[in-house]
C-alpha cells in the first residue's frame, strides 16, 4: 500500500470514528436504545396513565425500541406508530420550547389533540400547562432547529 492510499484510509477511518462520536438522535433513547424509559406509549392513550412496558413486547420506530405492557398495545403501535410515539422525539416538550433537549419523567405527560407530550418533571409540566398552545407553537418552530443536534450541542449555552 502506498502512502497516498494509507492517508486516504486513515482519513476515512478518522472521519467515520468522528461521525460516530457526534451521532445525534432525534429520539430520546436511554439504555439499550429504549425510548420513554421503557414505558408503554399506547397505555397513555388507553389508560390515561404511565404504565411500564415489558421487554417481552417491543417494536422499533425511528431507531428506538418501544416497550409495551401487552401484545395488544404493541400491535396497535405497530399499526400506527406516529399516532402513539411521543412528540419531539420523546424529549421534554417544555425543554424544546426553550431550545433544549431534556430527558423526561414518564409520569409527567399530557395528551393534547391526540398527541403525547412528555416533560422533564411535574413542575416543568405545570409550566407547560400554563399555555399549551403558545408553548406548542414555539416548540414546533424550535424543534426543526434542534431535532438533528446531539443533546450536548442542543443544550450548549450561547
Amino acid at each position: 500500500m502506498n502512502i497516498t492510499n494509507t492517508i486516504k484510509l486513515f482519513t476515512g477511518a478518522s472521519l467515520l470514528a468522528l461521525s460516530s462520536l457526534t451521532f445525534a438522535s432525534s429520539v430520546n433513547i436511554g439504555t439499550n436504545d429504549v425510548a420513554i424509559h421503557g414505558y408503554d406509549p399506547v397505555a397513555y392513550f388507553a389508560k390515561d396513565k404511565a404504565v411500564e412496558g415489558s421487554a417481552k413486547y417491543t417494536a422499533i420506530y425511528e431507531d428506538a425500541i418501544y416497550r409495551f405492557s401487552s401484545k395488544k398495545n404493541r400491535d396497535a403501535f405497530k399499526a400506527d406508530p406516529a399516532r402513539y410515539a411521543p412528540q419531539f422525539g420523546g424529549y421534554c416538550a417544555m425543554g424544546v420550547a426553550l431550545d433544549k433537549k431534556l430527558d423526561v419523567d414518564p409520569d409527567a405527560f399530557y395528551i393534547h389533540d391526540g398527541k403525547l407530550y412528555l416533560n422533564l418533571n411535574k413542575d416543568v409540566q405545570k409550566k407547560w400547562l400554563t399555555d399549551v398552545p403558545g408553548h406548542l407553537k414555539t416548540a414546533k418552530r424550535t424543534w426543526s432547529g434542534i431535532e438533528d443536534l446531539s443533546v450536548e450541542d442542543a443544550n450548549q449555552e450561547d
